[in-house]
């Protein structure tokens, strides 16, 4: 695969990518790290990066005839959900794009954006399963895949690539629907923490066009979010 970078390890591959992006770097470069230093995930959080699982970021730059860029976090959730289901493990997609087996853990992906420049950022428990506060987790071998890093990203490049062409070509719409034949189904009771801390519990009953989510609240209106951290009950 040559437009994919491997080091041994960095502070994190999204910064590096950015850093790459600013310096001229063309979209679909990858860059994988055998560990990070400093990863993180939504909302700045730490992300545990052992050597043995995958920590890979690629390139996206967002044109003015693209649709808009929110939609790239339903295109990475549906590749990834795909590239595992290659290698023989059926996971669920939980809003916005993490993928959970039997409730767990099993990835997490971040998108960073400086200008037209967008670093799609993978995280898959491969080898190991973090502890993280109050959150159950697996990893690939535990679900019985053995597949290493090496091996994951070339299928993720491959299908990342694929789903984005289609965005682009066919709009949002067929993202959309694939996230949702991979998702948790409607009824699933989530809670969502919202940048403002304030939390909205509600039952999951899709997306609206442009992929947020929507949830049906207890006195029966329906609240579209954009942007939270969400669970299940």
């Amino acid at each position: 695969m040559k437009d994919l970078a491997t080091v041994a390890a960095t502070g994190s591959t999204n910064a590096d990518v950015l850093t790459a992006a600013r310096a001229g770097a063309r979209e679909g470069w990858w860059l994988r790290a055998d560990r990070q230093e400093g990863g993180r995930g939504r909302h700045g959080r730490h992300w545990v990066s052992p050597k043995g699982n995958l920590y890979a970021t690629t390139l996206v730059r967002h044109r003015a005839v693209d649709p808009p860029a929110a939609g790239l976090a339903l295109v990475a959730a549906v590749a990834l959900h795909e590239t595992i289901a290659v290698h023989g493990v059926t996971a669920t997609i939980k809003w916005p794009n993490d993928l959970l087996v039997g409730g767990a853990k099993l990835s997490g992906i971040l998108l960073e954006r400086e200008g037209e420049a967008v670093a799609v950022g993978f995280g898959v428990n491969c080898a190991h399963a973090p502890d993280l506060p109050g959150r159950a987790t697996t990893s690939l071998a535990a679900q019985g895949c053995l597949v290493t890093p090496a091996t994951l990203v070339e299928t993720l490049a491959e299908l990342f690539a694929r789903w984005l062409a289609r965005w682009r070509m066919e709009r949002l719409a067929p993202v959309r629907q694939a996230w949702l034949a991979s998702a948790h189904p409607s009824g699933t009771a989530l809670s969502a923490l919202l940048p403002d801390g304030t939390v909205v519990d509600g039952l999951f009953v899709g997306l609206d066009g442009g992929g947020a989510l929507n949830l049906r609240l207890a006195d029966g209106t329906t609240r579209v979010i954009h942007a939270a951290d969400v669970s299940l009950l």
